[in-house]
């Protein structure tokens, strides 16, 4: 489960009734300094969570490193594993820690379990239309309403808006549902968390992306779905979630993550195959600390995504025998 840590942002407007929370990276963190010496290609395979931060990743890193290619592909955290063990991949960015089955799969291969390091926070929102009123829900009421098993206590299956206590226009609308598919870490997680590894309805309708997922919420005024909160627009709105029915309902912010008053935070990770004891290559290293360096951590916050504390990246950067 997240841990909580001690926010990464400034507060500001604390002059007003709402405080404002701007995200910005841990002063701590230390910029990237250019090695001598890198070039080659790099491949990534994952998560589409990842995908457009990975972009921005591989965009800064080629203005250090213009002998360097990097190549992105990004169609669920699911196809990681796989690409890592067969080699394809020299990274694999998920939006969920990797299962054990996964880790026993690649540890049969190479004799030692793959290293992961932590590269963003996220606030796995539940977006609605942006004319949709609706205040707050509940874990238990959005597990009935995307789960057909109810396991987080839900007394009836909703499927209404006017179920939610919604009046007028909205009260017999029918909930539209959108998702992702199977092979998404955002699936996953959402299932393990907000479904309690129940069901989910066969009425969900699930798309091949994040951003295809927020889209559809855009265009259907009666929707509702879930993604990463780096994929939100103007069309759409986060909907304030509580961990129990009649609880406090807190919004999907960088503050609100931190705290860990969000029920539905996470980490987003990128895997590589370390074998322990010995020195990554230069390509990767490099490119792996410029992913945990303040560079690196712009990038997550110009996608939407909230940085990483810097104590985070001290562990991290540990694991991957890495220094500055």
């Amino acid at each position: 489960m997240f841990k909580k840590f001690g926010a990464v942002c400034v507060l500001a407007g604390s002059f007003t009734a709402t405080t404002v929370c701007a995200v910005e990276v841990d002063a701590s963190l230390k910029d990237y300094k250019k090695a001598a010496g890198v070039e080659g290609s790099l491949k990534s395979i994952g998560s589409d969570t990842l995908n457009n931060v990975m972009t921005l990743w591989a965009e800064g890193f080629a203005k250090e490193y213009p002998n360097v290619k990097v190549e992105i592909e990004g169609k669920g955290s699911g196809t990681a594993p796989p690409a890592l063990i067969a080699g394809t991949a020299q990274f694999g960015p998920m939006s969920r820690p990797m299962k054990g089955v996964e880790m026993d799969d690649f540890e049969k291969k190479y004799g030692y379990k793959p290293t992961g390091m932590r590269v963003a926070v996220d606030a796995l929102a539940v977006f609605v239309h942006k004319d949709n009123p609706i205040k707050c829900l509940s874990l238990a009421q959005v597990d009935a309403i995307f789960s057909k098993s109810r396991k987080h206590g839900g007394k009836q299956d909703l499927k209404t808006w006017g179920q939610l206590g919604m009046t007028g226009e909205w009260a017999a609308r029918p909930i539209s549902m959108y998702g992702r598919n199977s092979a998404s870490g955002t699936y996953g997680y959402f299932k393990e968390v907000v479904l309690a590894e129940g069901d989910y309805k066969d009425s969900v309708k699930e798309q091949p992306g994040s951003s295809a997922v927020v889209q559809a919420i855009a265009s259907d005024k009666y929707a509702i779905g879930y993604s990463g909160v780096g994929y939100k627009t103007a069309d759409v709105r986060s909907v304030p979630i509580s961990a129990n029915d009649g609880g406090t309902c807190f919004d999907s912010t960088a503050e609100n993550a931190y705290a860990g008053e969000y029920p539905i935070t996470r980490f987003l990770y990128v895997y590589l195959n370390k074998k322990p004891g010995a020195k990554l290559e230069p390509l990767r290293a490099e490119f792996a600390k410029f992913v945990l360096s303040k560079q690196g951590q712009t990038g997550v916050v110009k996608d939407g995504y909230f940085p990483i504390p810097s104590a985070v990246v001290s562990e991290d950067l540990k694991a991957l025998e890495l220094s500055y």
